[in-house]
């Protein structure tokens, strides 16, 4: 029966494949993509957020988070929450209203979709008739009062969505009780604000857009009072005792009404234009929040002098005679005030401003003297600047980490020392079990250091390297700098600054190195950084080298940007990662590859030109390779040059159809016996050999060092190995002096080795195995007792990764010993690859080193080593999205982030063992109601999906069907695609896929996750 079975089936694989690979995506890090609507439970101190994609997202204290995802994918206007029930509704720019709630299932809160409606008037009304503008959920928690632009006011039923139709509030009801002198039919249309009293709930504030404000008797229902204001009206606001109410207005002002015992027309109290006497801005929204000193604090968004400040975004601050406009960087979509929600409190006391704009979310002290902001725990703006690259290093020693937070701590000092004040819910997940860093790389020369280890993304450190290099902007300018007597009185806030001084400050490539504390970062005008780090700030002089990559050739003329001007003379860093030498290379094209050996002290880099090895303990340049062909003219335009060879590329058109021509030719003039040896070997698609002659075949995609058997078996030595565009490996044999004459006896370099690989696919990994087939281990790692020694008795292996095959060399014969062809068997490209751990689930004993690989089609390949066995496939990101491949970042232990917007990142898990994701609880009274299940993340979604019996891979397809409807919800347009993508440079992609929640109604949402 054993030769019946499939050639590589084995039962108790398939059982440990289970036990290993499982494909989870987990939890959205950043801020949301283009947010629309903004919530808050003063009662449960939980924040909702609504984007235009139709998703909605809840937040409490750190690690409590929850996702929903309306089936419509319509944009969110309003969100509001039942008073003191975890129930919210929220409004679409459809006019559907729909009801969500939390409730517990299996020990941990979800997000369920309840309910939905659409507000429909009789036969032949105009839409405008239940276009809903305004929504107030009674204190009763029983109804929903719905404003309309036809000036009618329904009353709906919670939680059946009943309309109760013998309560509607119409306009010719209001215009009853209210003198005809004063106002007409027209007075009544488009109702823009419903206030419940704060001290009655029997009675309501109603306030049309035209200027009319009614208090309306729901028992009796009347209105008991009126009130006439002569500017268009934005919004009210009712003072804590009921006594009076605030209206603000399209001219920039503000009025305050009181409302007396009796029912006659009251006249405004007082009447404020804050930023006159000059035209004004509209404001949209306030508050008066009343204190125990007896001075309010009236806060208030807009209403900024129309002529000279009508495109800022702010939101004023007031108290006695200080007085702060806050100014943001992006569009203010909301904002709300938290402050004592005790009933029986005499005073409201507000203690923070939390306000949602379009790009970031920012929160202010208002309990603290000069109103500093509070450094949020989740909801990081990544996007700040640009991100052009990143970088991931998994369990960091507890010294560098603390050195990192140190450091960091440094640059906070400036916020606010108040604890989050949005604390609701409790997270229950287990701690993190290792200590975890993302590195992003932004297009103004920062780096930014996460906190990757959990649920929350936390930014720890932020490093510049903008003090190296003259810029137009003097680093020591700050934004925040007001002159007393300026007026109005604005204060830059928030951390949100899309424009870069120089787009050649850009971060390209970073490695850092846990063990040693040693940083290399790389840029898009050809520098190459190495820092270390220090505790304390320093001011020294960096050195500076040059690597002329192009000293061997003659005739080639650099079309691109000019290098960076350095700064003469010491420079001075505060604590933290500082720079000690500068290698420029010439031309100074993007770095496009980095590596750096701490062990050793030596960085290599490599461009569109060739790579090079410098020594940063000796400050001194090893060697430099021009891997440049004769026809790589491109490569010397530069990625920032407008010029093209229209010329050169019409000639390779031409070369490519005549060689395919010719190829077509020969497959059809072959033998008679070649058609039945094809039908016996696999099929696989007929991969044409690229010319030498194609662009950019110099292209150094990938550096790597080894300790390995070079020249002959019997002795290693330290090696460097670079990989091309064109197929191309070349593999130089180190010599390194021993430490004791470290200083003394320079670094030499000899070429070994040159690969060149028949189908010259561009050579994206480089990994050489040991004895045991182990890969090497990370320098230093051996040196902490974090791995065992390589077997330095047995014959080392090679493995080069070209973007259409895996193929295994021996060494030092490099002689091929075994290949896998992906692209001719599968029909994709390699674009990401790396090494990663897997341990089993069931025991602790067992783990493997496998090849985690991304494709061109955003689909996810395990693949075993040494063997080279396809283990298990998953569909992760859309095959369009190339940014979101682009900027894919695997971890060491079988996890992964990508960009699914500008702003953020989708965590994914390919192992059992190694999940991140939120599981949290908020004590909530039930609610009977059996509907759509949407989740915090207790449930994985590919658990959930497989059947008994199924392969972790059998769920594919399911995944990709229940994916479609998110996906569509952030990159139906091609607009939101090319923002993306404009951030990254040289064809490498944008970022994206908005799988943000493969769900549907009816399916379970797990952060990423269906049911």
């Amino acid at each position: 029966m054993r030769r019946f079975l499939r050639p590589g089936h084995d039962p108790v694989r398939e059982r440990l494949k289970r036990d290993l690979f499982q494909f989870n995506k987990t939890v959205e890090h950043g801020f949301p993509h283009q947010p629309s609507a903004l919530g808050y439970s003063p009662f449960f101190r939980l924040m909702a957020i609504g984007t235009r994609s139709g998703a909605i997202k809840l937040y409490g204290a750190p690690g409590v988070e929850f996702m929903g995802l309306h089936e419509e994918n319509n944009t969110v206007m309003q969100i509001h929450f039942i008073p003191d029930q975890c129930q919210l509704v929220t409004l679409l720019d459809d006019n559907s209203l729909h009801l969500w709630s939390l409730k517990q299932h299996k020990g941990a809160s979800e997000l369920r979709e309840e309910h939905r409606f659409t507000l429909k008037g009789p036969p032949g009304s105009p839409p405008s008739a239940t276009q809903v503008t305004a929504v107030l959920p009674h204190s009763s928690r029983e109804v929903l009062y719905l404003g309309t632009e036809s000036g009618n006011i329904f009353v709906v039923e919670l939680p059946s969505f009943r309309v109760l139709e013998d309560r509607t509030i119409t306009p010719e009801a209001v215009l009853q009780r209210i003198p005809e002198d004063n106002c007409n039919r027209r007075s009544c249309e488009l109702v823009e604000a419903l206030r419940e009293h704060p001290k009655n709930p029997s009675q309501i504030l109603i306030g049309y857009s035209r200027g009319l404000i009614v208090l309306w008797d729901l028992q009796n229902n009347k209105a008991t009072h009126h009130f006439l204001g002569s500017q268009q009206l934005e919004n009210l606001y009712w003072q804590r005792d009921g006594s009076k109410f605030i209206s603000c207005h399209s001219d920039g002002s503000y009025t305050q009404w009181p409302v007396s015992s009796d029912n006659r027309q009251s006249e405004p109290l007082e009447n404020t234009v804050p930023y006159g006497p000059f035209p004004c801005k509209a404001i949209s929204k306030i508050y008066w929040q009343t204190t125990k000193n007896g001075l309010p604090y009236i806060i208030f968004q807009g209403g900024m002098p129309r002529a000279s400040y009508g495109d800022r975004h702010s939101i004023s601050v007031i108290h006695g005679s200080q007085q702060t406009a806050f100014d943001f960087t992006s569009r203010v979509i909301d904002f709300f005030i938290i402050f004592s929600s005790d009933p029986a409190a005499e005073f409201e006391d507000p203690a923070a401003l939390v306000v949602l704009a379009e790009e970031e979310l920012v929160v202010i002290d208002l309990k603290s003297a000069g109103w500093p902001a509070v450094h949020p725990p989740y909801l990081a703006s990544l996007h700040c600047s640009a991100i052009t690259c990143s970088h991931h290093v998994s369990n960091i020693p507890l010294k560098l980490w603390e050195r990192i937070i140190s450091a960091g701590s440094k640059q906070n000092i400036h916020y606010s020392s108040m604890p989050w004040p949005i604390d609701g819910g409790t997270n229950i997940a287990p701690d993190p079990p290792q200590r975890d860093l993302l590195l992003t790389g932004h297009e103004d020369g920062t780096v930014r250091f996460w906190d990757a280890s959990g649920v929350c993304l936390h930014l720890l450190y932020k490093l510049s390297t903008v003090r190296v290099f003259l810029t137009d902007a003097d680093p020591n300018d700050n934004m925040n700098t007001l002159g007393e007597d300026e007026w109005p009185p604005l204060r830059k806030v928030g951390t949100f600054d899309p424009y870069s001084d120089d787009p050649r400050l850009g971060i390209q490539k970073i490695y850092l190195c846990k063990y040693s504390g040693y940083l290399a970062v790389a840029g898009t005008a050809g520098q190459v950084l190495v820092m270390e780090l220090n505790d304390e700030d320093a001011e020294h002089v960096v050195d500076h080298a040059e690597a002329d990559l192009l000293q061997d050739q003659e005739g080639y003329r650099w079309k691109g940007h000019e290098k960076l001007k350095t700064r003469d003379g010491p420079v001075r860093f505060e604590a933290g990662f500082q720079p000690f030498v500068l290698v420029q290379c010439h031309p100074p094209a993007v770095v496009t590859s980095l590596a750096l050996h701490s062990e050793w002290k030596l960085v290599a880099f490599g461009t569109s030109h060739g790579f090079g090895l410098f020594d940063h303990q000796q400050k001194r340049l090893v060697f430099v390779k021009c891997t440049l062909h004769p026809s790589d003219q491109l490569a010397l335009e530069g990625p920032l040059s407008r010029v093209k060879s229209l010329k050169k590329s019409l000639r390779q058109s031409f070369r490519r159809i005549r060689r395919s021509r010719v190829s077509s030719r020969k497959r059809r003039g072959g033998g008679g016996n070649s058609s039945e040896e094809m039908e016996l070997a696999p099929v696989q698609r007929k991969i044409e050999a690229r010319s030498a002659e194609d662009s950019f075949t110099g292209f150094v995609r990938t550096l790597y060092f080894a300790d390995t058997f070079l020249r002959d078996s019997s002795r290693h030595c330290p090696s460097l190995w670079a990989g091309t565009n064109g197929g191309t490996v070349y593999a130089f044999c180190l010599r390194v002096p021993p430490a004791e004459r470290r200083m003394d006896e320079p670094v030499r370099a000899e070429q070994a080795k040159e690969i060149q690989l028949m189908h010259r696919a561009p050579v994206v990994g480089i990994l050489v195995l040991d004895g045991r087939s182990t890969p090497l281990p990370e320098p230093l790692e051996v040196a902490h007792d974090l791995s065992k020694s390589p077997d330095m008795q047995g014959s080392h292996q090679l493995l080069v990764v070209s973007e259409e095959q895996f193929k295994v060399f021996t060494l030092p014969k490099v002689s091929s010993k075994l290949k896998l062809k992906l692209t001719a068997l599968e029909g994709c490209r390699v674009r990401k690859v790396t090494v990663a751990n897997f341990g089993s689930c069931k025991t602790d004993d067992y783990s493997e080193n496998d090849l985690a690989v991304l494709t061109n089609l955003g689909d996810i390949q395990i693949i075993s080593l040494p063997f080279l066995k396809l283990q298990i496939r998953y569909p992760c990101i859309r095959k369009e999205d190339v940014s979101g491949i682009a900027s894919c970042v695997f971890t060491k232990y079988g996890q992964g982030f990508y960009l699914i917007s500008p702003s953020e990142f989708e965590r994914f898990s390919l192992s059992t063992k190694w999940l991140v994701e939120p599981r949290c609880i908020v004590d909530v009274p039930e609610v009977t109601s059996n509907n759509h299940v949407h989740k915090s993340g207790t449930e994985n979604a590919a658990r959930k999906s497989r059947g008994p019996g199924k392969s972790p891979g059998d769920c594919g397809e399911d995944e990709r069907k229940s994916g479609r409807l998110m996906e569509h919800a952030l990159l139906n347009d091609e607009k939101v695609l090319k923002e993306i993508q404009s951030t990254l440079e040289g064809g490498r992609g944008s970022y994206a896929e908005r799988n943000l929640a493969r769900s549907q109604l009816g399916h379970g949402l797990s952060n990423g996750g269906a049911d």
